[in-house]
């Protein structure tokens, strides 16, 4: 007698199958685009996220305040190169993910093409270097962008997270498989 357990059918003892359900494929280079996706949609669901987002506004508000305040009260002058450093995270803050993305994305090409392959068990990912597993506890939460579907932890600042991007599919009707499939698992933020 069979009998159907997590995803397995278990045929007699000791033999096991997968049991049969819906698979997705993707094959891929990940690109700097796509690694910027990921890391701007993974700050939306984090902690460390509310402080990208913000540390810019407050560092513009600072520089106009210290400003202000020497203008219109003509106290000290306000130093130049706290002013200048201000200016310069308020404009590299924003720019992180696509700088981070810029280096993830030199250190995979010598990974080579990801073969990354979904199914109600989790994710598989294989490379030319590597393979791994994710289950879909440990990453219980997708978020969707034009580009890619990532993958989060449920840490307060999503530490973990898997990248899967669109142009991996071999059509656009994968596309919607594939949400499908991380809508029955995951929870989408």
């Amino acid at each position: 007698m069979d009998m159907v357990r997590g995803g397995a059918v278990e045929q007699g003892p000791g033999v096991v199958e997968e049991a049969a359900g819906e698979v997705v494929e993707l094959t891929y280079r990940p690109t700097a685009e796509d690694f910027a996706s990921a890391l701007r949609a993974r700050l939306r669901v984090s902690r460390l996220g509310w402080l990208v987002r913000w540390v810019p506004v407050l560092m513009g508000c600072s520089v106009a305040v210290q400003l202000g305040v020497y203008l219109a009260l003509g106290g000290d002058r306000p130093s130049v190169g706290s002013l200048a450093a201000m200016l310069v995270a308020a404009v590299m803050v924003p720019l992180l993910p696509w700088l981070t993305g810029r280096r993830l994305a030199r250190y995979t090409e010598r990974q080579g093409v990801f073969r990354v392959t979904v199914t109600d068990a989790g994710v598989s990912v294989a490379t030319d270097t590597a393979t791994t597993t994710i289950t879909w506890q440990a990453q219980p939460r997708y978020r969707e962008t034009e580009r890619v579907f990532v993958l989060v932890s449920d840490d307060k600042n999503a530490t973990g997270f898997t990248m899967l991007p669109k142009h991996g599919l071999p059509d656009r009707a994968d596309v919607d498989r594939l949400r499908a499939l991380l809508d029955r698992h995951l929870t989408r933020c």
